[in-house]
């Protein structure tokens, strides 16, 4: 379906590559021949991509760690260099969102304030370290990482990173203020990065997904016998093409940013693959 020579042979490196989205993001750099490190926190997750691609025919391997400690991605960076060679694609895809920084109900009412509802929470109750460990695993589990395998690259005086945001990244959505704040963030920091990187000829750029059904979300969009919850019809309602994406819908945006002859001359840009939901204003 797709055709990166140019890709063959180069060293890609995805963190959070357990999960449906990064391990899918892993196996459609691995079809273009790239030598694959699959890294997450949850090594069996990762080693069951690697399984899948290597059972394909491709190159890969799983490294178990955490984008939260430096020593644990050095420790990991140390592995890959010596397995397949130094980096050259680095995908940030680590992230997620905790109950601990979500709200109960989409907007506070008078009525919550008074009683002591132990099922509701509301902004007052929102959990501090919850929104912290939210926001760290966001931002500082792209940081990290970049800091780390960023510099192969940029001793190489070429690289392409692709960053992993979210449709928070352009307006929050409600409940989870600390998620979306936290893509919020990691949207701007891609655009810093851009510009710090232009000279060491690293690009940056950033994929935000629209709405996927995946095991991280589901209970927030089916209800336990199978029908779609309220917030599923909502998300549904606005996204002009009436569905959510399929994983591999995401192969092609991924490709063009990663091989420079479709994009060398593109850096600092957020592409939404969002079934329109950016695009349209509800009217």
């Amino acid at each position: 379906m797709f055709n990166h020579e140019n890709l063959k042979g180069r060293v890609a490196v995805v963190t959070g590559g357990g999960g449906v989205l990064c391990g899918g993001f892993a196996k459609t750099l691995a079809a273009q021949g790239c030598k694959v490190a699959v890294l997450d926190l949850n090594e069996a997750a990762a080693q069951a991509v690697a399984d899948e691609i290597n059972a394909n025919g491709g190159q890969a391997i799983a490294v178990g760690c955490n984008v939260l400690e430096p020593a644990s991605m050095r420790a990991a960076r140390d592995v890959i260099a010596e397995k397949l060679g130094t980096c050259d694609i680095l995908l940030n895809g680590a992230g997620g969102n905790n109950p601990k920084g979500t709200t109960t109900k989409e907007t506070l009412e008078k009525i919550d304030l008074a009683q002591q509802d132990p099922e509701v929470k509301t902004f007052f109750d929102l959990d501090p370290q919850g929104i912290s460990f939210v926001f760290n695993l966001n931002f500082l589990g792209t940081l990290i990482p970049t800091q780390i395998f960023a510099k192969d690259m940029a001793e190489k005086g070429k690289g392409c990173i692709v960053m992993v945001t979210s449709m928070n990244a352009f307006r929050p959505l409600t409940k989870i203020p600390a998620y979306s704040a936290a893509k919020a963030a990691v949207k701007n920091f891609t655009e810093w990065m851009a510009v710090h990187f232009a000279d060491m000829g690293i690009r940056v750029n950033a994929i935000a997904p629209g709405f996927f059904s995946t095991k991280q979300n589901a209970t927030l969009l089916w209800n336990p016998d199978g029908t779609p919850t309220a917030r599923t019809g909502k998300i549904l309602a606005a996204t002009p093409m009436d569905r959510f994406g399929e994983p591999e819908e995401l192969a092609g945006t991924l490709l063009f940013l990663c091989d420079e002859a479709y994009s060398g001359f593109i850096t600092g840009v957020n592409i939404p693959v969002d079934g329109g939901f950016n695009a349209y204003s509800g009217v």
